[in-house]
């Protein structure tokens, strides 16, 4: 087995209350702590906590939202968690969504391809030490350098769905970072992307057997996640578009809980991990032979203790 990642914070669980988990992780056979950010923890400060609680651990965003932060802040945030971590930091970026972006924090969410392409360019250079004055199609920065350029390169990843940014991705940046996705649509992400780059992917892991629990938080999940636009059209190009027709019908007409049991139990079973632990544990590890160099666990609660889930899906459990 390559590399094994979770995400952290666990759900429920107090941001300083993750340090003895942390602390174990390498020697389960994790290699990596991912952190997201929605309306919870943002991406870095658990990232930060990790950084401190054990020294063996890679450390990435999946992902800070381009248009939240100005591209400035963001150059300096990475170079700071790239000091205070030692070089194992890796910056995952992406476009959000319009209701993370506009919504909550009040900026126009607009051509989000070209800002990300933009925030990566920028990026780069910032990151290398230089001195950044620039036109870009989205913003402009005039005469921006750091002042704590970091000792080690920090390698940027993309948010990735469709064929655009998985390709934009393997071209310009250190790989790609997808999420809500099968085991069997790897190949086809794969093959977008290119053979160059890392691919990462976020999957969502409800370790019970108690199937009809776990689908039932699924089509919960699916019907809030997948009925934004950027996942409706990624699941339509993946060839799900006629399965998810029934649930964006009724949700586009208000009806939010009969979106969610509209969903098919194939649809469920293909994009939430659930079942035994061994049978969890197995089923991620399909993801990485189908072509993730890095997959990432999404822990899903299910009444049971957070962190010891998380061992129990270790690697080498």
């Amino acid at each position: 087995m390559g590399r094994w990642g979770i995400t952290l914070p666990l759900t429920g669980v107090p941001v300083l209350d993750h340090r003895v988990l942390v602390a174990e992780l390498a020697d389960l056979g994790y290699t990596d702590v991912w952190s997201a950010e929605t309306a919870g923890t943002d991406a870095f400060t658990p990232l930060a906590l990790a950084a401190q609680w054990s020294d063996r651990l890679r450390l990435g965003t999946a992902i800070a939202p381009v248009y939240t932060r100005g591209p400035a802040t963001l150059a300096m945030t990475a170079a700071t968690l790239a000091e205070v971590s030692g070089g194992r930091f890796v910056l995952g970026i992406g476009s959000s969504s319009p209701v993370i972006v506009q919504r909550w924090n009040g900026v126009e969410f607009s051509e989000p391809f070209k800002r990300t392409r933009d925030t990566l360019r920028f990026l780069k250079a910032a990151l290398a030490g230089e001195k950044v004055t620039e036109e870009y199609d989205t913003f402009s920065v005039r005469g921006f350098r750091l002042e704590r350029t970091p000792e080690h390169r920090v390698p940027i990843m993309l948010a990735a769905l469709r064929p655009g940014m998985l390709r934009l991705a393997g071209r310009e940046a250190d790989g790609a970072i997808t999420n809500w996705l099968g085991a069997d649509d790897v190949t086809k992400v794969r093959a977008e992307m290119g053979a160059d780059g890392e691919l990462a992917a976020r999957i969502f892991v409800c370790p019970t057997e108690d199937a009809d629990a776990a689908r039932a938080l699924g089509r919960m999940l699916i019907s809030t996640y997948l009925t934004v636009p950027a996942y409706a059209a990624f699941h339509e190009w993946l060839g799900r578009g006629e399965a998810l027709r029934p649930m964006h019908e009724a949700w586009a007409a208000g009806d939010r809980r009969g979106a969610a049991a509209l969903i098919p139990d194939e649809v469920v079973d293909a994009l939430i991990v659930h079942g035994s632990v061994d049978e969890c544990r197995a089923h991620v590890a399909k993801y990485a032979a189908n072509g993730v160099d890095t997959p990432v666990i999404a822990l899903l609660p299910t009444g049971a203790d957070q962190a010891e889930l998380a061992r129990a899906l270790a690697p080498g459990a």
